[in-house]
């Protein structure tokens, strides 16, 4: 089994994309082909330790999510079955196990460039800004508020879509409007704050807080549709409803254990990227099972 990269024995499609995660092929002008590996990234550099399965994982939630959201919007999935994949001669029979889990066939969009970043708990960057100026994005918030204390509503906090290798920057809706059209973001700001809405609602009864997301959303025939991935570990900050306490950071549902290690290694985020123990790899992967578990079982 291939976990580094599977960007094998696919010459008749053109390889438009190779990301920190996912690797998108073009079929034609309509559609595309994602295939999320089982790469993993850590303070903006590809680790060269794979997680074994992490993308099947990340899409097998994608998949739940596409499905349980569908009444809100409209998502870029067509198929998930590989056999419909190698029917079609995107991929041969030899390479279906590579390829199974792991990969979609979606509509192609033109993506909106922003970040969609819904947030319902005050953590994360949006903490950081707080402390210094009582409010997050241009909204301003109560006095006294701890790190990691439920907002008193839902907030749409949009930043710049970065190039690799660079950080995103929150902006205000009002500079949001400005990149992508007032009435565009009207709607992504619509359509993410019901999405986290009906899913938060929904991970609280399987023991998972959603603390903030993000999302990417696309135009196709004139429709802002859902793209990329959603609601998972990656896209995501899951805590542990069980473990919740507010005025602290909480444990999370998804690469912690990798940053805490790098971390404890003095490691400076230059090249050469240190590779990973057995043992930060399982504990990984069983977070991120565990989070599967919990959302989609």
């Amino acid at each position: 089994m291939l976990y580094y990269s599977l960007r094998i024995g696919v010459e008749t499609m053109k390889l438009l994309y190779c990301g920190k995660v996912r690797d998108v092929y073009e079929i034609d002008n309509e559609r595309l082909l994602i295939v999320a590996t089982d790469r993993i990234s850590c303070f903006d550099y590809v680790l060269p330790t794979p997680i074994p399965d992490r993308g099947k994982i990340l899409t097998r939630i994608s998949l739940f999510w596409f499905d349980y959201l569908k009444d809100i919007i409209e998502n870029h999935l067509i198929s998930s079955h590989t056999n419909d994949f190698v029917d079609a001669g995107f991929i041969t029979a030899d390479e279906e196990e590579n390829f199974e889990e792991r990969t979609i066939l979606v509509k192609k969009a033109k993506r909106i460039d922003i970040e969609a970043i819904v947030r319902g708990y005050l953590s994360g960057s949006a903490w950081t800004e707080y402390q210094k100026s009582g409010s997050v994005c241009g909204v301003k918030l109560p006095e006294g508020l701890k790190e990691s204390d439920k907002l008193p509503e839902i907030l749409f906090t949009p930043s710049t879509k970065a190039k690799d290798g660079e950080h995103d920057i929150n902006i205000t809706e009002e500079e949001a409007g400005k990149i992508v059209g007032s009435e565009t973001i009207k709607i992504v700001k619509e359509k993410s704050i019901m999405l986290y809405k009906k899913a938060s609602e929904y991970a609280q009864t399987r023991g998972i807080i959603i603390a903030d997301t993000k999302f990417e959303f696309g135009i196709t025939d004139g429709k802002i549709i859902l793209i990329d991935e959603v609601f998972t570990p990656d896209s995501s900050r899951f805590w542990d409803k069980g473990d919740y306490a507010p005025g602290r950071p909480q444990k999370s549902f998804d690469k912690q254990f990798v940053r805490d290690y790098l971390i404890s290694i003095n490691w400076n985020k230059k090249p050469p990227v240190p590779t990973l123990p057995k043992a930060i790899v399982e504990k990984t992967l069983q977070r991120y099972m565990e989070a599967e578990r919990k959302l989609c079982e």
